[in-house]
């Protein structure tokens, strides 16, 4: 069997949990047929056919019933089924799901799995990728298997299958592509210029030092208005939520893409840009490549304008700082380089990408259009034919070099049912020099069950503002950046909450015990706080009320605190692009700028009091 990425079939589901639109591919439906009835001679029979719409409706509205809710629970919990996704005690069973066609009850002969679920305005979009049948049966024994959860160490889970098939990373790709243009929420990648163009004065004293975002421009005429694509604004979020007000869901525009895009049901070139751009204008002669030429399908029109190139580098930086010595702190620095070439003709650019010792790769990705090679332990070398507009050149996942930019810890008490006091320890840009620089530094307490009543307390640096269910602390304010030098920052303070509604009447006597004259002995006192708190921290446990996995930082009495930063001049990582090496053949002249920032992802110190969950590791 191919080794490839095939898709089966795709469903559109609305909000009504009817099909809006379907596609099967019936060249892989043969290979899967094909491959279903050699395993089925060996009494290892699957569901060997694809369900109507109608019975795919229905078997998805089942799931969706007896999990709760569309993704379903996640967990295995006491109303799971034998047989259930739940029951495999997995969260990514949320994005990847199986549903039995045609039965109420789970039975091993009409299992479709994997279906990639991804949800996206009122609509859901199922992908179901080609696997082999074993996949299949080994997915059932899961679903079957008494045991709870995944035991560590052990190499017979849902992610040691999932491993093996990568078509379940395509297919994801294919089912977020296709979530984007049922929503019109298309983002080009952000490619930074360094410096404004010069036009003199005040203006270039203002703009020389941001910068300014370039999007990408139209090569060839403008698309017409009737494409399904829309614009976001820089920075814009898009989430899989409901929303209200939603387009009608254009099945033209899927229609075009799906079969211009994985003909056959193999996926080539997913860059809905160029699909929609080649279908609205066409193609003239201007736009041919010279005939000793190959023009890659990553390229359909030739650029003619002024050329030059920019190179983003953007990292995210995700942390769990704990501050405990049982448990270790984990940072990691998800990275990506954006380009824009704007390069008349089809040339070859190539640069060494350095640094890969010192970030500890672990995972790099490239665009299609590029070739690596390694050149030493701490060098690859990248040739590239670039596309058109803005792109994702390389993906990355590596370590933080530099250590944590922002370190210490928080502590949150609660001295009584309603009220807590805090403390914050904090270190920022340590052992960091110029040029590294970070713009804006801001701490939030979420405390999204509870209602802040007041909040006492100054900090040593910035400023403190409250909502109703959180507090937020401005340490670095953008135009007051910190470069070339470290700080340290507290901040101490009280904060009051409203009573929870579902208290009764508060029996303070009985569970914090008498008041402690000052004049008593201080271990006493100590020993007595100690034992408050643990029935206070009991007696709220209980009373809270469950959340779901949507909010997976608001579990149980898990505080924690969130860092957001941003920091530019340098990668937190250490990989970098050497300049002086890039070249472009043919050989033209082009000004090529870099830029490089870094912001922070889920950046998270957790109360060093409290309750905190952290991933086991192997002894």
């Amino acid at each position: 069997m191919s080794s490839g990425c095939s898709i089966r079939a795709i469903w559109i589901l609305n909000n009504l949990d009817a099909v809006a639109f379907s596609r099967r591919f019936p060249v892989v439906e043969k290979r899967w047929r094909s491959a279903c009835k050699t395993s089925n001679e060996n009494s290892d029979r699957v569901f060997s056919s694809l369900p109507t719409d109608s019975d795919l409706a229905d078997a998805f509205l089942h799931r969706k019933l007896r999990e709760g809710s569309a993704r379903g629970f996640g967990i295995r919990k006491s109303n799971s089924t034998l047989g259930s996704d739940s029951w495999v005690d997995d969260p990514i069973t949320r994005h990847i799901i199986g549903l039995y066609i045609n039965k109420e009850l789970e039975d091993d002969k009409n299992l479709l799995w994997p279906l990639i679920l991804h949800i996206r305005g009122h609509h859901s979009v199922l992908v179901l990728p080609m696997v082999e049948p074993r996949h299949v049966k080994a997915y059932e024994k899961l679903c079957k298997r008494p045991e709870c959860g995944t035991s560590l160490g052990l190499d017979d889970g849902l992610s040691s299958l999932l491993i093996e098939l990568p078509v379940i990373t395509g297919a994801f790709m294919i089912a977020h592509a296709i979530g984007d243009i049922i929503s019109g929420d298309i983002v080009e990648p952000e490619v930074i210029i360094a410096a404004a163009p010069s036009v003199g004065g005040l203006f270039d004293s203002l703009t020389g030092s941001i910068g300014i975002s370039s999007r990408a421009k139209p090569v060839s005429p403008q698309v017409a208005s009737s494409s399904p694509m829309g614009t976001a604004g820089q920075g814009s979020v898009t989430a899989d939520t409901p929303k209200m007000g939603s387009k009608p869901l254009d099945k033209d525009a899927l229609r075009t893409f799906i079969s211009s895009s994985m003909p056959f049901g193999t996926p080539l070139d997913l860059n809905y840009s160029n699909i929609f751009t080649i279908k609205a204008n066409g193609f003239s002669a201007s736009d041919l490549a010279p005939t000793d030429q190959k023009q890659p399908a990553w390229k359909p029109y030739l650029f003619k304008g002024k050329q030059r190139m920019l190179f983003t580098t953007h990292e995210i930086v995700h942390a769990a700082l704990y501050d405990r010595d049982e448990i270790p702190d984990n940072i990691s620095v998800s990275g990506q380089i954006n380009c824009r070439a704007d390069l008349e003709g089809l040339p070859d650019v190539s640069f060494p990408l350095t640094g890969l010792n010192t970030a500890n790769l672990e995972v790099s990705s490239y665009h299609p259009c590029a070739q690596v090679s390694d050149q030493g332990p701490d060098k690859q070398g990248v040739v590239f034919s670039p596309p058109l507009g803005n792109f994702v050149l390389m993906r990355y996942q590596a370590t933080c070099a530099l250590g944590p930019p922002v370190k210490g810890f928080y502590q949150l008490s609660m001295v009584s049912e309603d009220k807590g006091a805090f403390l914050f320890k904090l270190r920022l840009m340590e052992g960091y020099k110029s040029p590294l620089t970070m713009e804006f530094c801001t701490v939030t307490m979420p405390f999204p069950r509870r209602k802040i009543i007041s909040l006492d307390g100054t900090p040593s640096m910035g400023t403190v503002s409250t909502s109703e269910h959180s507090v937020e602390w401005k340490i670095v304010t953008s135009g007051r950046g910190l470069s070339g030098k470290s700080i340290e920052v507290t901040f101490p303070g009280t904060l009051k909450f409203a009573p929870w509604k579902n208290q009764v009447v508060s029996s303070s006597g009985s569970v914090f015990g008498t008041i402690v004259d000052e004049d008593s002995d201080n271990e006493a006192e100590n020993a007595s706080n100690m034992v408050n708190e643990e029935h206070l921290m009991e007696k709220m446990n209980k009373d809270l009320p469950p959340v779901d996995l949507e909010e997976p930082f608001c579990w149980l009495a898990y505080n924690y605190a969130k860092v957001s930063f941003k920091i530019v001049g340098a990668s937190l990582s250490g990989i970098s692009i050497d300049s002086k090496s890039l070249s472009i053949y043919p050989a033209v002249k082009a000004p090529v700028e870099f830029s490089t920032q870094v912001t922070s992802g889920d950046y998270i110190l957790w109360n060093t009091l409290g309750k905190c969950p952290y991933v086991a590791t192997i002894a």
